[in-house]
């Protein structure tokens, strides 16, 4: 199409409207802007530049006129860019993992983007023998955009797999080399899903692959020196529903393959000694069983963590390797309501279990030998938590990472014995960090049917609590993920020019265990939204923020993907609250997508929304918050979105074709931006220092509506 002559510059373009109508329910939809999505959107996702041209015109019209409207913050982009990249130690290793007579380490030089793979003998010292793997800077080079995915060294250290996607469309392609020549292996593996394993020997790598609808459909084998095109298939998904992925148990003696949707799992085992022997199967899929597994080589056994019976928040069971079927599970951690068990990893003499209890993670130890346990104490008000998973399992040492909103990422090394706790590594800021200098808080607000919602809190000591600094409101709510207290270098950008930042931990997420999941969820998908404005509501009861368009304060909210649909919601909900909003590859076009089965996503995400296509509650449900089909004629707060033309996950047209309804519809003449970005994908730029720029185009926006730009 031609760009109409609204969209000159400073003038906001206007989609065409082209109705579509089809009857779904007895109930007729009519969708204005449907053409955006290009029918050949799968060609699309491997190569952008076949973009239907009205589309693309469309959409760099959107983004000629957002850069329009920002061209009075690029001295502040610029500001904020150097800000945040001073604060990123452009020279950094990782920890690193010894593995027998090597150690693995990540590392990031002066100037690159992309991560460096890196070898050295154990124990070596001032790069003594040190081997590089992998230079994602060389790979990436030539390519506007780069990510690596999975990365697998074989157990006997001779080849490295990785896989590689260069439009962001994570449509992967598998590369092999010979650790010795450092040559690559001639054989090359496309529409790969990332995830890998090792046989044994080192001569077998197993691999997922994608169908054309991108949904990991099967797990491949293939023998080192062959053509990949004869792998065989190890095993394949029959329900487009459900992921599939492979990896390898903790102590590397299975293979193992998972199939999950977001209610239901599936395992299956092979001894990778043996990787063409048929994998053995753990339990059968029944609907809403979930488990893991790894195994506990020294008392032959496998460590299952399920919600068999009434463990909705995860116990701890076992069963012998020889005979891993149901029927021999038995009892080893009981349930503990209100503690959500959330993963764990194994060493030879102990299991260690990572938690969460009321929105705040810790860590349970238990010694394999004789059951006995400790748990592993912290002491700030929130606070984030993870381990750091380790390729060596004859040992006793746990590595583990802790931050919190002021305290930059420490790695520790904790005996699980002794309970000794080593530091190993402290994140640096560069440009410096004074963690006195701000404060955290934890409070709750009860929203509207009762329910305690948590909320964390941070701020400049010397930001005023009383109203008249801006207030940021992040928040997701969706497929059991939790927000995380953690240390966010960018955010200071935002702290330091006055404003707090809060998180709301809404239901949808598991913050305070399966249950708020559960509650958060299909037909109570709408609390996760309630939760969001009940606490907006109550940070203004408090006197922390203000109300719609105050000439000081204010809220401004932020979510991406399923966080935002949540901002989409509220807007529509409760639109006169907020100053502005910001929206990441927002799922906002939730109702069509539902209704689109040839799109990624949409069986396997089902049990999460429910099936509109067979179910009329589910279609009705969804329709009635679905951000798209509930614009309306009103005024809206400001509003940055972005989109990625790659995305798998939520595809371009859903920001697309909101914006376009939002910009016909709204009353107001507050911003409304779309900035997509043409060669990346749901993540959006893949360099560590491209992502700034985009972060700086939200920090901007941000301190351009609330006038401290």
């Amino acid at each position: 199409m031609s760009v109409p002559p609204e969209a000159a510059p400073g003038r906001p373009p206007v989609a065409e409207r082209r109705p579509e109508r089809r009857e779904v329910h007895g109930v007729e939809l009519t969708d204005d802007y449907g053409w955006l999505r290009d029918p050949q959107w799968q060609q699309v996702m491997r190569d952008p530049s076949v973009l239907q041209a009205d589309i693309r015109a469309y959409l760099e019209a959107e983004n000629a006129y957002a850069e329009s409207v920002m061209a009075d913050t690029e001295a502040l982009r610029a500001t904020l860019f150097a800000e945040m990249k001073g604060r990123i130690k452009e020279h950094d290793d990782s920890v690193p993992d010894p593995d027998g007579p090597w150690e693995y380490l990540v590392r990031f030089v002066e100037g690159g983007d992309y991560p460096l793979l890196v070898r050295r003998p154990t124990g070596a010292s001032d790069g003594a023998g040190e081997q590089l793997l992998l230079d994602g800077n060389a790979e990436a080079e030539g390519h506007p955009f780069f990510a690596l995915g999975g990365a697998v060294h074989s157990g006997d250290h001779r080849h490295l797999a990785y896989a590689v996607d260069l439009n962001g469309s994570e449509f992967f392609e598998i590369r092999i080399r010979d650790l010795e020549s450092g040559a690559l292996l001639d054989e090359r593996i496309p529409s790969a899903s990332g995830s890998l394993a090792w046989s044994a020997d080192g001569r077998t790598l197993f691999y997922g692959q994608l169908d054309d609808h991108h949904r990991p459909c099967r797990v491949l084998r293939h023998r080192l020196g062959s053509d990949p095109s004869g792998d065989a298939v190890v095993y394949e998904e029959p329900d487009p529903g459900f992921f599939l992925g492979v990896s390898q148990s903790d102590s590397r003696r299975l293979v193992v393959i998972d199939s999950h949707d977001h209610a239901t799992s599936e395992v299956r085992i092979l001894d990778a000694a043996t990787p063409e022997a048929e994998p053995t199967l753990i339990a059968a899929r029944e609907r809403d069983l979930r488990y893991s597994v790894t195994d506990d080589v020294e008392r032959g056994r496998l460590l299952i963590l399920t919600n068999l019976g009434d463990a909705e928040d995860f116990k701890l069971m076992e069963a012998p390797l020889e005979a891993p079927g149901r029927e021999n599970w038995r009892d080893l951690l009981p349930h503990e309501p209100g503690t959500l068990r959330l993963a764990m990893e194994a060493f030879r003499e102990h299991l260690v279990l990572l938690e969460r209890v009321d929105a705040l993670p810790r860590l349970t130890v238990l010694r394999l030998t004789d059951g006995a346990s400790h748990r592993i104490a912290f002491d700030e008000a929130a606070y984030s938590l993870g381990i750091d998973s380790s390729i060596a399992y004859d040992t006793t040492t746990l590595r583990f990472v802790y931050s919190s909103p002021t305290t930059p990422a420490q790695s520790f090394a904790y005996d699980l014995e002794t309970r000794e706790r080593r530091l190993l590594k402290e994140q640096e800021v560069p440009s410096g960090h004074d963690a006195s200098a701000y404060r955290v808080e934890r409070f709750h607000t009860t929203a509207d049917d009762g329910e305690s919602i948590p909320v964390t809190l941070v701020h400049r000591a010397d930001t005023p609590l009383d109203g008249r600094a801006p207030l940021l409101l992040y928040g997701y709510g969706a497929y059991g993920i939790a927000i995380p207290a953690n240390f966010v270098t960018n955010r200071f950008s935002l702290l330091d020019r006055g404003f707090v930042f809060a998180i709301a931990h809404v239901r949808g997420g598991m913050d305070k265990g399966w249950r708020w999941y559960r509650d958060g969820k299909l037909e109570k998908k709408t609390n996760s939204f309630d939760d969001f404005v009940a606490v907006a509501r109550d940070l203004v009861a408090r006197g922390i923020a203000r109300e719609g368009d105050a000439p000081e304060g204010g809220i401004a909210i932020h979510g991406g993907s399923a966080g935002g649909l949540l901002v989409g919601a509220a807007l529509n909900r409760a639109p006169g609250l907020f100053k502005a909003a910001v929206a990441d590859v927002p799922f906002v076009d939730t109702l069509n997508t539902m209704l689109d089965e040839t799109l990624p996503l949409t069986p396997p995400e089902w049990p999460e929304w429910g099936d509109p296509i067979r179910d009329a509650a589910a279609f009705e449900r969804i329709r009635s918050y679905s951000p798209y089909d509930n614009v309306e004629a009103r005024a809206y707060p400001h509003v940055l979105v972005t989109a990625g033309l790659t995305d798998p996950r939520v595809t371009y047209w859903e920001p697309a074709k909101w914006v376009a309804r939002l910009r016909r519809l709204k009353t107001d003449d507050n911003l409304l931006l779309l900035r997509t970005y043409m060669e990346a994908g749901h993540g959006g730029a893949s360099g560590r220092f491209d992502k700034l720029k985009e972060v700086a185009l939200v920090y901007a926006f941000l301190l351009k509506v609330f006038g401290r730009a």
